[in-house]
């Protein structure tokens, strides 16, 4: 399988659940900027949306969406326990905790990474912030999203914790120290290290 992706882009959320789940996959960079991969073919040509993440089957399909993504990378690894069963209310509970954090956290950092009003920034920020207090509360009695079990969810939400940081926006701190026990997570060092964004 390939994997499209753009170093610390969102495309980092499935790259850590394969490397949690043991899944063999080939990392493709893409430009965002230029919509060329590392070989010089159109992105768009590719995946049609223009944005990462995108998983390319090895039979050729395509599957695009990172909530989507990581769904399907835990389902072909239950062993691994990073999405509950389907058909499980706790399933459905993951499912909540990925509407969330895509329509509510990452969404809001857009006007961030764009050329917003120092206005539309600033409530960005603030918007961010109510959101991040609110998963603070969630997290003040349970090292995860779910419980005691990392799941796809957690990754999810350590990619947009490391915006956060690059963005200077103060965490928390039971999302502070979310941040810092999942970013020691082997699995999670290694998906870094492959798109270079650590040593």
């Amino acid at each position: 399988m390939k994997l499209y992706f753009a170093p610390g882009a969102c495309s980092l959320s499935p790259h850590i659940v394969a490397s949690e789940s043991g899944i063999a996959i080939e990392p493709v960079r893409v430009d965002l900027k230029t919509h060329k991969t590392g070989t010089g073919d159109d992105y768009y040509r590719i995946n049609p949306k223009g944005y990462v993440p995108a998983l390319q089957l090895d039979d050729g399909r395509m599957l695009t969406e990172g909530p989507a993504i990581v769904q399907y990378l835990a389902d072909l690894r239950p062993d691994a326990k990073l999405a509950p069963p389907n058909g499980t209310f706790e399933r459905y509970k993951l499912n909540e905790w990925l509407t969330f954090i895509n329509s509510e956290i990452h969404k809001s950092f857009g006007p961030l990474f764009g050329n917003a009003s120092d206005e539309v920034k600033a409530d960005a920020r603030a918007k961010i912030g109510k959101r991040f207090d609110y998963v603070d509360g969630e997290l003040a009695d349970n090292p995860f999203l779910m419980g005691g079990q990392f799941t796809v969810a957690d990754a999810y939400l350590f990619v947009m914790l490391t915006w956060a940081h690059h963005m200077k926006i103060a965490l928390p701190a039971h999302l502070e120290a979310f941040f810092q026990r999942v970013s020691r997570r082997p699995a999670v060092q290694r998906a870094m290290k492959e798109e270079g964004l650590v040593k």
